[in-house]
């Protein structure tokens, strides 16, 4: 299956299923905080790449992972993974203002009410991979725009802000909010986001400066091979 195809309504019901199945970890993410996470992780400062965030949808403890059948299970649902995250960076990169966070409905006194907790729960771990990296938009302008998620995603919030959260309705309108904040969020990291670090392997030793120099002149390094990478 490619990867540019968005979930079929079968194969987003598979991984929803799969994600609430005793054969996944008791502390895995379920598919609106895998949505918060994914799309804090596509819009962010930093490219980050899927053998880092991969795992914590998974859960928190290191090695914690779910209980294959076999490995072409495993393969599925992690492609299913991958395609979801792709659906959120096209959607950013071509059509920002229609992005829809993946919130919960519920219905009180026959009014449907928005419940975005567990999507802003994922998006602020998701951010908690690269807590330093996200002060700029908190120092910005933007600021208010991030307060929202932080209401109903941060681990912690001040007793003063309890009242803020504290009964459905003032959850519905900052879920509100925060649709209508995601794509000025998302134009703002997209001339600062940085691209993913990687590690360079060296196949070969590295030569120190006062090792004799491998072309074989018989000279040390930095007055041979080493003077001409420097002044490079």
């Amino acid at each position: 299956m490619q990867l540019d195809q968005p979930l079929s309504e079968k194969e987003f019901n598979d991984l929803d299923q799969f994600l609430l199945s005793e054969r996944s970890p008791d502390d895995a993410m379920t598919m609106d905080t895998l949505h918060g996470y994914l799309t804090a992780i596509a819009m962010g400062p930093e490219t980050i790449m899927p053998a880092e965030w991969l795992p914590k949808v998974w859960g928190d403890e290191e090695g914690c992972a779910p209980k294959w059948k076999n490995a072409k299970e495993s393969e599925q649902i992690i492609n299913l993974i991958m395609r979801f995250m792709n659906e959120v960076l096209v959607t950013f990169e071509v059509a920002p203002k229609e992005f829809e966070p993946l919130f919960c409905e519920h219905e009180q006194d026959g009014e449907m009410l928005i419940d975005a907790e567990a999507w802003c729960w994922g998006f602020w771990e998701g951010m908690e991979l690269r807590p330093g990296s996200w002060q700029p938009i908190w120092d910005s302008e933007l600021a208010p725009l991030m307060r929202p998620i932080y209401l109903l995603g941060a681990d912690e919030i001040e007793e003063a802000e309890m009242t803020l959260v504290d009964n459905p309705v003032k959850g519905h309108k900052l879920a509100v909010e925060i649709e209508a904040n995601l794509p000025a969020i998302y134009r703002f990291w997209v001339p600062l986001r940085k691209p993913a670090v990687q590690t360079i392997k060296r196949d070969e030793p590295k030569v120190g400066r006062n090792d004799d120099c491998p072309c074989g002149s018989g000279k040390k390094f930095k007055k041979c091979c080493g003077a001409d990478a420097a002044a490079e």
